[in-house]
């Protein structure tokens, strides 16, 4: 598939069946997203994988509440996604290699390393989460390419109960969640589908109201 096929034809899935995904292509698709940008080539983005119910009901059991569940008419289909993918991300090696030599002027290292405050408070734009959408956004246009269904799930709750169940260094981050499978055609859409699509804002040299 061209990459300009795949752009158009991403959705976000929302009910799978639960055949599984082959083991093979789920490595590739995971390769495929370790090749986003990484800003100073840090490296600072992880996956962890959970395949099949056993492993993707800890995910559910500390993202969602039960009355959310008992009353979502989604909850069937995503339950059903037999791989979610965690998008991780730390800071603190953000914050390090900021501090190394060839970029300690950026002032962004280690508190105290630089003209700014340093740590993370003194990001004006933290890397970390732009490095995981990066990486996100190549999972997503991967699955779409492999004829899979994908959807991403920000999260709201529950982060460190299911980085500390699942052995999660305290350093990481949750960015959010991608769920992969094969679509079994029961979903249901999004009530923002229903919005007008509004082009993107492009404006050349300055920056120009909409007349």
């Amino acid at each position: 598939m061209e990459l300009r096929d795949a752009v158009r034809r991403r959705r976000m899935v929302r009910s799978f069946s639960p055949e599984p995904v082959d083991d093979e292509l789920l490595g590739r698709l995971l390769d495929d997203a370790g090749r986003a940008p990484s800003a100073g080539n840090t490296g600072g983005t992880a996956w962890l994988v959970l395949r099949g119910p056993g492993e993707t009901a800890q995910y559910w059991a500390h993202t969602t509440t039960a009355p959310w569940r008992e009353r979502s008419t989604r909850w069937p289909g995503l339950s059903r996604a037999p791989v979610v993918a965690l998008s991780l991300t730390s800071p603190e090696a953000y914050v390090e290699r900021y501090g190394e030599p060839d970029k300690a002027g950026s002032g962004l290292g280690p508190v105290g390393s630089g003209p700014g405050e340093g740590g993370e408070a003194g990001w004006p734009v933290p890397y970390w989460f732009g490095d995981s959408a990066f990486a996100t956004m190549l999972l997503l246009l991967g699955a779409t390419d492999a004829g899979l269904g994908a959807a991403f799930l920000g999260n709201f709750r529950g982060e460190p109960e299911l980085l500390g169940a699942l052995g999660v260094p305290p350093e990481w981050r949750l960015f959010g969640a991608v769920l992969l499978g094969h679509p079994d055609g029961g979903d249901h859409p999004s009530p923002s589908t229903g919005r007008d699509r509004h082009a993107t804002s492009v404006h050349d040299g300055r920056w120009r109201p909409a007349s």
